[in-house]
């Protein structure tokens, strides 16, 4: 008999999981409390790199289901995303995505929809890219400073690069400008 589990994940520790086991109950899915896998962890971590998602790997069989309320709980980025579903198809895991109807994402349709969500995600992401460019450019062409303010002023800049010239070490001028190092070096490359 298939056993069903759910894997709920947040990213910091002020979150909980508890909306998740929720969401699965309404759905219809009951879920033994000790198949219930959370955690706290980014997305941004593969999933096979996660402790609880690779426990939860290692008590997964054939014929098993694996139910998650939204395609990030799995990861961020769709092919790692694409990876893990993969992974437990090959296991014989069926995974089911509450936000996509409860498609199946191993089957054929969970497949397609995947790509589909995947590729939107692409184009969206493509989009904000570029408006976020041109907004850089016509930042530019207005003439205005972009990235973070320089430690230094015009007058300490020159100063840096006349005490430099005499062989005044970095550390010596990072300590009398209270900047980094890295600061210095900056100015240094500027010229």
């Amino acid at each position: 008999m298939a056993r069903t589990f759910s894997y709920c994940r947040v990213s910091t520790a002020d979150q909980t999981t508890d909306n998740q086991v929720r969401e699965i109950e309404a759905a219809g899915f009951t879920v033994e409390p000790r198949r219930v896998i959370a955690e706290t962890v980014s997305g941004s971590v593969a999933a096979m790199e996660r402790a609880g998602f690779a426990k939860l790997m290692d008590r997964l069989e054939d014929g098993d289901v694996l139910i998650v309320t939204k395609l990030d709980r799995l990861g961020r980025n769709a092919m790692d995303v694409r990876a893990t579903v993969d992974s437990l198809a090959a296991m014989g895991v069926r995974v089911h995505c509450l936000a996509l109807g409860g498609v199946d994402l191993a089957s054929p349709a969970g497949r397609m929809t995947m790509s589909v969500i995947n590729a939107v995600a692409e184009f969206e992401r493509d989009l904000l890219i570029e408006r976020t460019q041109a907004g850089l450019s016509r930042a530019k062409a207005e003439g205005r400073v972009l990235g973070r303010p320089t430690a230094l002023t015009i007058d300490q800049q020159r100063a840096v690069i006349a005490s430099r010239a005499e062989g005044v070490s970095l550390g010596v001028l990072a300590k009398q400008y209270g900047v980094s190092r890295a600061a210095i070096q900056r100015v240094e490359k500027r010229v």
